[in-house]
């Protein structure tokens, strides 16, 4: 099962148990995913496509979320929280720091990287291998951190 027919049945199912928050932002994922099928002419969405799509919803849930309860409309942040819940179980599996600090070092190695200086081509190779699978702030700290070790 596809991802895209894995949130069309989810969708259904929503729709059969009158979950109206939950269908909001089913439906907003599979709004991105159609949209990511027709721009690329090919009609099909990768699985790698697929997850940055949802991380990105993810991330513009939470950032939502934060600025509601900083200008202290709680009832909003809630439905955003709940939406990012939503989102979130749709996300890939997140790799652990250590997971991320083995790529960098690997990555490192492979592109000969020595300096700070380098840190554009090993974010080049690691930003493809481990999109949706690790946060781009994260995966830049480490790089960082290694290149000046």
């Amino acid at each position: 099962m596809s991802f895209t027919d894995k949130i069309n049945a989810d969708i259904k199912a929503a729709m059969l148990a009158k979950e109206k928050e939950k269908l909001a932002a089913l439906r907003d994922i599979k709004s991105k995913l159609l949209l990511e099928a027709t721009s690329g002419g090919s009609g099909e969405v990768t699985e790698e496509a697929a997850a940055k799509i949802v991380l990105k919803l993810y991330k513009q849930r939470i950032d939502t979320y934060n600025l509601y309860v900083e200008q202290g409309r709680q009832d909003l942040a809630d439905e955003e929280l709940f939406q990012a819940k939503v989102i979130e179980e749709y996300m890939p599996k997140q790799l652990t720091e250590d997971e991320i600090r083995s790529e960098v070092k690997a990555a490192i190695q492979s592109v000969g990287a020595s300096a700070p200086s380098d840190m554009g081509k090993v974010m080049g190779v690691l930003t493809g291998k481990l999109a949706g699978k690790a946060d781009g702030k994260v995966i830049s700290a480490i790089v960082k951190e290694e290149l000046s070790n």
